[in-house]
């Protein structure tokens, strides 16, 4: 029996076998431009339109697609699809035009766990380096639901999740950093430090560090918390992605310091001393396949022993600084977590897809009663950042 659609496997053929160098060019003839333009045609959605049936589906109580069938795997799956519809900014912020934002703010509230975690997950995708987007969750009053789920849901992935678009909300974005910092955020960011759990601890180092980097008066405000003795923990921590957060958090909170902030870190100077020390000792037993792993950590060792003692660690004199073959300057540790990445250039759908491993696609059901065959109406999708996750990712 013939397969349904368009001959994909044959495309890929005549595309090779014009295009591989081995013929002159020709012109197509018309039966060829026309088979290749339905072809494409055929494999094309209108997002726009995909994006309202979505929409529709977002705004149907929760209630009434349990009584069409509607799984909370496959409003999973829809939001999967949505995701990656959202991934170009003007999709992104065509999303609340079309009426959908607000259902998926309300998602964040959804009674299963792992729709509350991936619709913050696409409420990250949304806001990331996307001011309209920012502006919009805002005034949606996105921030209040991501916020108690980061302080208080009881699943960690949803925490997670919740932090993760938080971050993207308030990156670059004042009002949204004021609305942090009176809703108790760093109050909930050291209790994310002490979870115990690697990729909370690690979206949570990262934000204290930009918020450090941006405003370097709120140095007084983790030190008050005790962010430098949790801080100074988890720079030894198993996890090296972790232990650079951490380290990456600690220069800053010494650099404000230098600049005459009330940082007080180098106040647990034996503390900070040992730990440094630890650092050197197990960065001095790294295998040669570690240490270059771990540039960046030796780096951050260095600089912090620096910034707090006036004098470079001992890594330099061992030679562990700057190892043979690596470039002289040393790396900037500091400015990559800054730099915005670019939208849509991880949202590639095709690439390692296994068909026997690909989701099925969720129903679009609207409506009381069993669902006919013919009220599926869902297109094919066209196309996972930080986290940590990406990042970008995954984290």
């Amino acid at each position: 029996m013939a397969k349904d659609g368009p001959n994909w496997d044959g495309l890929l053929k005549w595309s090779l076998a014009h295009s591989d160098g081995t013929s002159s060019n020709r012109n197509l003839s018309e039966e060829d431009r026309r088979w290749f333009m339905e072809a494409m045609q055929s494999k094309s959605v209108d997002v726009v339109k995909r994006m309202k049936e979505i929409t529709l589906v977002m705004q149907t109580p929760e209630q009434v697609l349990e009584s069409q069938g509607v799984t909370p795997a496959d409003i999973e799956d829809l939001l999967d699809e949505l995701q990656e519809h959202v991934e170009a900014i003007d999709m992104a912020n065509d999303l609340h035009s079309i009426g959908g934002l607000v259902p998926l703010l309300g998602y964040l509230k959804n009674t299963h766990a792992n729709v509350r975690a991936k619709a913050a997950e696409v409420v990250t995708t949304i806001v990331q380096n996307n001011p309209r987007s920012q502006q919009l969750v805002m005034e949606a009053n996105g921030f209040e639901p991501l916020l108690s789920n980061f302080t208080s849901d009881p699943d960690v992935t949803v925490r997670t999740k919740a932090l993760g678009a938080i971050s993207s909300l308030i990156r670059h974005n004042k009002p949204g950093i004021a609305a942090f910092r009176l809703g108790n955020g760093f109050a909930a960011l050291r209790d994310a430090l002490g979870s115990g759990n690697v990729r909370f601890q690690r979206k949570a180092l990262n934000l204290i560090h930009y918020l450090l980097h941006e405003n370097s008066s709120d140095g007084s405000i983790v030190s008050d918390l005790g962010f430098p003795r949790i801080m100074l923990h988890l720079a030894s921590s198993e996890d090296a992605e972790v232990r650079e957060a951490a380290l990456r958090g600690l220069l800053e909170l010494a650099r404000n310091k230098i600049d005459g902030n009330t940082g007080r870190l180098c106040e647990d100077d034996e503390i900070l001393k040992q730990v440094l020390e630890e650092r050197v000792n197990g960065i001095s037993l790294m295998s040669p396949e570690d240490l270059g792993a771990a540039r960046e950590e030796r780096q951050l060792v260095d600089s912090l022993w620096n910034a707090c003692y006036n004098e470079p660690s001992s890594l330099r004199d061992k030679g562990l600084l700057v190892l043979p073959g690596e470039d002289s300057p040393p790396p900037d540790v500091a400015s990559k977590h800054f730099e915005p990445p670019l939208r849509a250039w991880a949202a590639r759908p095709d690439a390692g897809k296994n068909p026997g491993t690909e989701k099925k696609q969720a129903p679009l059901l609207l409506g009381l009663g069993p669902a006919p065959e013919a009220a599926n109406v869902q297109g094919t999708s066209s196309g996972e950042v930080n986290g940590d996750e990406h990042n970008t990712t995954s984290t």
